[in-house]
């Protein structure tokens, strides 16, 4: 039985992870997480405390991170500030968590030969347009275009060039958007999910025009996973599900699943350099690794995520008013 730490285990993407590796494993898990507003204990809520353990904590603290990674067989990098529209705001946290954060870590794997596995996204490639019928690759360039992308590329060009320069037995990850459940009400799936609870119009950036290449996050885990367990030391894997939809695509079939019309939605003014096309080809993946995702139909998905918000308001609920006030002093 292995022993994985996991940073940012409380987080959407990370308490999924942590979820699916409890169901289909063997690892006991150790959770390192700021608890930031982003990160919620009731994520892991319901999870076997002989198997998971909650440590609160900032994955820049020298010497805690020190300690953990000793006492673990691998690690696991979901921990990062993830909001585009917070970095736009104050990129600060962003560069303390996602590259002094990330720099720690594999420190601390580096001094005690820990295998390390960093999650990261598509969006340091930039984006696409719209027209345009290239998809991302593992040799893509990078081109990020905000803070929030800015960090976790750097981020990714620490992993390479430690495994490179010092022997790190590292691999990484960049995958598509994530949807499903416990992801916090500010980002865009469960805000339009939750709002439409409350009686409230969804809001759409813009004309609705960009495309985001959406994943289930049950998808994502199972491909960490096999990422993991066999994936190449040194290598770069892209995670997606075929799943482009734009996000005006998104929120009418979210209203019709919610039993609304189609185009019950305001549009708000867009947000600045918005990304217009993300776009996952994950061919390497699923030939090298023999992975496929099991929500590979997205309205499926969606439905699945719908019937979680609906079920689970008690988690959701406390975070609401605070993100819509905020929302409203930005004008959306």
């Amino acid at each position: 039985m292995g022993k994985i730490l996991v940073t940012g285990g409380a987080g959407f993407i990370g308490s999924n992870f942590v979820r699916f590796l409890v169901e289909s494993t063997d690892y006991c898990v150790t959770v390192l997480d700021k608890l930031t507003y982003a990160g919620n204990e009731e994520s892991l809520g319901g999870l076997p405390s002989n198997r998971v353990e909650l440590i609160r904590g900032d994955v820049a603290d020298g010497l805690l991170v020190d300690e953990l990674v000793r006492l673990h067989d691998v690690v696991v990098h979901y921990a990062a500030e993830s909001h585009n529209d917070n970095s736009l705001f104050d990129p600060r946290p962003f560069l303390d968590t996602n590259v002094i954060g990330t720099y720690t870590l594999i420190e601390a794997c580096r001094k005690h030969d820990k295998r390390f596995h960093h999650i990261s996204t598509d969006e340091v490639y930039g984006d696409l347009e719209l027209d345009d019928p290239n998809r991302f690759t593992e040799t893509t360039p990078y081109n990020p275009s905000s803070p929030y992308s800015s960090t976790k590329a750097a981020s990714d060009l620490l992993v390479r060039a430690w495994v490179r320069s010092f022997g790190l037995r590292a691999t990484i990850s960049n995958c598509s958007n994530n949807y499903g459940p416990y992801q916090h009400v500010e980002k865009f799936i469960p805000r339009q999910i939750t709002n439409i609870l409350d009686g409230v119009r969804p809001k759409l950036y813009g004309k609705g025009d960009n495309v985001r290449d959406w994943i289930h996050a049950n998808d994502h885990s199972s491909a960490v996973l096999a990422i993991i367990e066999q994936g190449r030391i040194g290598e770069t894997y892209l995670i997606g599900a075929d799943g482009e939809k734009n996000n005006r695509a998104v929120v009418e079939l979210i209203l019709e699943h919610m039993g609304h019309a189609h185009d019950a939605y305001d549009h708000v003014v867009d947000r600045p350099g918005h990304d217009l096309r993300y776009a996952i080809d994950s061919s390497k993946l699923r030939v090298d690794l023999g992975w496929t995702p099991t929500y590979s139909n997205f309205e499926a998905g969606i439905k699945n995520t719908i019937d979680w918000y609906r079920e689970n308001e008690a988690w959701w609920r406390p975070q609401k008013a605070e993100t819509e006030a905020k929302y409203k002093t930005q004008g959306q």
